[in-house]
């Protein structure tokens, strides 16, 4: 079995390690060793350190699972540990700087990846074997990696169940910009701006569901994010600057009573939105999403289930991108008493519910 380090034992560090269990051979390094002692009770990992990065001699491939300003600074001390060959990758929100940085450093084969599954819970506990079944995992390969070298990562990839997805650093960036750090911008000053509102905490007391959903990611590791927002900053910059326009815009039509434009506003933003989810010939629908293993036959067990209780779903299918999101598989139904009775089922056969 090939050797696999892992730097950084988190969330995303320590569900790779947990993917690859029993098909490769998984050592890790982190600065707390509680979740290392952990990995290694539970099978994931067969040797660590949490002082010496010697413990990744012999790797074939090293995910760099740290924030991602970190991640030049640790390649850089590896050198010389690990074999000439040895492939360098990481999993940080951006490419473009972590590309650049990563090219000015001599003797080191890097291919940047993004895996687009996560959640905004952090830690090794939070960790899954199946996290990445089904997801998106973006490559950005450097020029110093050969086509077999790059078949060969890409392969892993699919090992750990997700589906490689090829993008150039540049234009990841500017789109994970708009779909991820922007909206989790949005979600915090949204927090904050009810922060400083909520005098009486009456607020804070009566915060319902949209806002909850809405506002969801800001739960997410401040070191991790503020990480984010200085390697992104040119493209986070720009989208938010798109963004206060079309808020401005917004902010005119109600100061003017324009209800046609504000209404055009709503209704596009609508039709877009809906258009990421597979058709439905009604909006009154309700969904359960479902924590489950990409093993065959799955689906159809969940169906089979719900069927044979007379439960009719609308529709069924796996979130393929779902960064800071829990869950895989995703059911809708189009009525509320059929969700919660499936709700009811699904827990009582042991699958876990968002």
């Amino acid at each position: 079995m090939d050797k696999i380090g892992i730097l950084g034992f988190g969330l995303i560090g320590g569900s790779i390690a947990k993917a690859l269990k029993g098909k490769a051979d998984v050592v890790a390094y982190s600065r707390s060793e509680q979740p290392l002692k952990d990995g290694l009770a539970d099978g994931s990992i067969s040797a660590y350190s949490n002082t010496d990065l010697e413990v990744f001699k012999g790797c074939k491939y090293v995910f760099l699972c740290t924030p991602v300003d970190l991640i030049p600074d640790y390649a850089q001390k590896l050198v010389g540990i690990v074999d000439k060959d040895c492939i360098f990758t990481d999993v940080g929100s951006t490419k473009g700087e972590i590309f650049r940085r990563m090219n000015k450093l001599d003797g080191i084969k890097f291919i940047a990846g993004h895996p687009m599954a996560g959640s905004e819970k952090t830690g090794y506990s939070a960790a899954s074997a199946h996290l990445y079944e089904n997801a998106y995992y973006i490559i950005a390969p450097n020029k110093n990696v050969n086509s077999a070298e790059l078949d060969g990562f890409t392969e892993l990839v699919r090992i750990i169940g997700a589906i490689p997805l090829y993008i150039e650093p540049e234009h990841h960036d500017f789109v994970v910009a708009a779909i991820s750090h922007v909206p989790h911008i949005i979600a915090s000053a949204l927090v904050n701006t009810v922060r400083r509102l909520d005098s009486d905490t009456l607020m804070h007391t009566v915060a319902a569901g949209g806002f909850k959903d809405i506002t969801r990611i800001a739960s997410s590791s401040a070191e991790v994010w503020s990480s984010i927002c200085f390697e992104n900053r040119d493209e986070i910059l720009k989208v938010t600057d798109k963004f206060i326009e079309v808020l401005q815009n917004y902010r005119k039509d109600i100061e003017n009573k324009d209800y046609d434009e504000l209404f055009a506003r709503f209704e596009n933003a609508k039709n877009y939105r809906d258009s990421f989810a597979p058709k439905r010939s009604t909006d009154n629908y309700h969904s359960l999403i479902v924590d489950v293993e990409d093993v065959p036959g799955i689906i159809a067990s969940i169906a089979t289930l719900l069927s044979s209780h007379g439960i009719s779903i609308k529709n069924i299918g796996i979130l393929n991108s779902r960064e800071y999101a829990d869950g895989v598989l995703k059911i809708d139904f189009d009525r509320e008493e059929y969700m919660k009775t499936s709700a009811a089922l699904l827990k009582d056969a042991g699958y876990k519910l968002y």
